[in-house]
């Protein structure tokens, strides 16, 4: 299963659906997690001990073969959304490591600016995880739209990694 893990509910939110799409229609099977509508507090050392459900994010994550990331630029980095959901994920889970290690992740951004900060700053965190980061990521922004022949590279490099 392919997981299409969006940070944001705008533009990102946005780009997820139109490759869900898409890579339903080229029959792949995916689910969709839009980490916006988690109520995960803020991970810090002091909340460890919080009774933070993390169990649903925990599962949809071990059930991916494959990931594909999308989230705004923030502050030339990564989003909080997706920064929480990774802590909270790496103290949580019941095994944090198979959750990321040896998965193909994609990953993409629409963004107002430039969007190669959180491009770059994604690739050092998923490949920190353990992650085989796709070569070939996705940037689009209002003047630059979505190409369906991006997205099909894109999907045909994580099959050809064998895991869809």
């Amino acid at each position: 299963m392919l997981l299409i893990c969006t940070a944001s509910h705008g533009k990102n939110k946005d780009l997820a659906d139109t490759i869900w799409s898409q890579a339903r229609a080229d029959g792949i099977d995916c689910e969709l997690c839009d980490l916006t509508r988690y109520s995960i507090p803020l991970y810090t050392s002091r909340s460890e001990d919080n009774d933070a459900d993390v169990d649903e994010l925990d599962a949809l994550f071990g059930r991916a073969k494959a990931f594909f990331v999308l989230a705004p630029e923030y502050n030339g980095s990564i989003p909080p959304s997706l920064t929480n959901a990774i802590a909270w994920l790496s103290t949580r889970s019941h095994d944090f490591r198979t959750l990321f290690n040896g998965k193909p992740v994609a990953i993409g951004t629409h963004s107002g600016g430039q969007g190669q900060k959180v491009l770059i700053a994604m690739r050092i965190q998923f490949a920190h995880l353990g992650c085989h980061v796709v070569g070939r990521e996705l940037l689009t922004s209002s003047s630059k739209p979505v190409k369906s022949a991006s997205i099909e590279a894109i999907l045909s490099e994580i099959r050809k990694l064998g895991h869809l």
